[in-house]
């Protein structure tokens, strides 16, 4: 069992091939505020106290890049570097001062047994401001990922970070690591990549309006709005630019102690209608199951790929011409 823990999700990075159309999607239609760039890099804040909630890099290829976990001291960072090596894994850098233009603070990165860069960080700068508006993200709520090594993937959050169990479905186990009912979820799939981030908004009223300006801006709902089964929280759910996965969500259940009863796939089989408790929820946009399972990121990534080599391939002919 492991002696420290992380102690909730702060935020997400993404490479993505456009920067500035990424950013701009995520300013006008999701809600968040850059507060921060540096060498194609830009980090975006939500209405709450948290220095950035989502940073994105300039790439070739858009992929997640890595997502941090924070920690409650420096103390706790050094704790975890010790539990991670001492569990024999893989630490890409050792603790040290992070850089001032992401917040600053004190941290580590390690990978999941799938290659996920995974960062740990403390004493990160906050926010003393809240916008209040309800209909924009507060924070950024719980990442779900897809894992082919599963069962190593849920060790590594369990054993190595110190994640407790919450619930376990019959396709997805959902980790907790503070009072949320999970910051973390492992879906089984065929492969690891994202299969969608989750961004908290304040209350009801709030996602509705916020879902409201994303169809106005042209933005579909993926699949919603529904309610949850583990966790209890409502989502509406939606495909941005560069095909990545992104929720909003409110009303998550919240752990206030170690008592809470974890049940097991053969329970959320028959406690509550699915995939939706309301029932309401019940249809998938088409080809919002793909991309779940990172396909509409990898489709756009080969499309781009395309009409670069075509341009290539042209060039290089007219030349010869």
């Amino acid at each position: 069992m492991a002696q420290t823990s992380a102690y909730g999700i702060r935020s997400v990075d993404l490479a993505v091939r456009d920067l500035e159309a990424t950013k701009a999607f995520y300013e006008a239609q999701w809600g968040l505020k850059e507060v921060a760039r540096e060498n194609g890099s830009v980090f975006m804040r939500a209405t709450g106290k948290d220095h950035h909630v989502l940073a994105l890099h300039q790439a070739s290829r858009s992929k997640l890049a890595s997502i941090t976990l924070g920690a409650k001291s420096r103390a706790d960072v050094d704790a975890l570097h010790a539990q991670a090596k001492a569990l024999a894994a893989t630490v890409l850098e050792a603790p040290h001062e992070l850089s001032k233009i992401g917040g600053g603070g004190y941290g580590f990165s390690l990978q999941s047994p799938e290659g996920q860069r995974v960062n740990i960080a403390a004493g990160v700068a906050e926010h003393g401001d809240h916008e209040q508006d309800a209909s924009k993200p507060e924070r950024l709520s719980h990442v779900v990922l897809n894992a082919a090594k599963y069962d190593e993937q849920i060790a590594f959050y369990r054993d190595v970070l110190g994640f407790r169990m919450s619930d376990t479905t019959d396709f997805m186990d959902f980790l907790r690591c503070c009072e949320d009912h999970h910051s973390i979820a492992v879906a089984r799939s065929e492969g690891a990549c994202l299969n969608h981030m989750a961004y908290e908004l304040p209350n009801m009223d709030g996602l509705m309006r916020g879902t409201g300006r994303m169809k106005k801006s042209g933005f579909e709902m993926g699949w919603g709005v529904g309610r949850h089964g583990p966790g209890d929280n409502v989502f509406a759910y939606f495909v941005e630019p560069n095909g990545f996965v992104t929720e909003y969500t409110t009303g998550m259940e919240q752990v206030k102690d170690d008592k809470y009863e974890w049940h097991g796939a053969d329970y959320w089989a028959t406690a509550f209608p699915r995939p939706c408790r309301w029932e309401m929820a019940t249809e998938f946009r088409p080809g919002f199951r793909e991309a779940m399972k990172g396909k509409a990121v990898e489709e756009r990534n080969q499309r781009c790929e395309e009409v670069i080599a075509k341009g290539l391939a042209q060039g290089l002919k007219g030349a010869a011409e």
